[in-house]
């Protein structure tokens, strides 16, 4: 490999690896307002067909009555908690990426008027249907 070409792939490492310390500084280390405060945010899917919204969003380890679902003002809200691994307080970490504590997702739903018609939490998803009434 030219040594132009090494430079290039090592900045392009370098830049990625800072950005990956970003997404995990802001995903494990927001300050909150209380103890309860949410400290990540579940990546979702969202799809829509005539008749209803789909939400799938991906909650690793959160067991079914651990999940608060509800809507405010138009906004689904998705909270609840995903505790620490027994294995973690006993063993020397390497790596921590899968976020753990309390988490929250607000997602701005599409102006009308829904009703929760399934819900469904499976392999680690939790996958919402919303129902478009009216």
């Amino acid at each position: 490999m030219p040594p132009r070409d090494l430079q290039v792939w090592m900045w392009a490492e370098a830049c990625e690896a800072l950005a990956r310390a970003e997404r995990l500084h802001r995903q494990f280390f927001r300050v909150g307002a209380s103890v309860e405060a949410a400290v990540w945010e579940p990546p979702v899917d969202i799809f829509e067909t005539r008749g209803e919204l789909w939400i799938v969003a991906a909650l690793p380890g959160v067991d079914a009555p651990h999940v608060e679902i509800g809507v405010e003002d138009g906004v689904l809200i998705i909270a609840g908690e995903r505790p620490a691994p027994a294995l973690q307080r006993a063993a020397g970490i390497h790596r921590l990426e899968i976020p753990q504590g309390r988490f929250e997702r607000r997602i701005a739903l599409p102006p009308g008027r829904y009703d929760l018609a399934r819900r469904d939490l499976a392999d680690g998803c939790l996958t919402l249907a919303l129902r478009k009434l009216g």
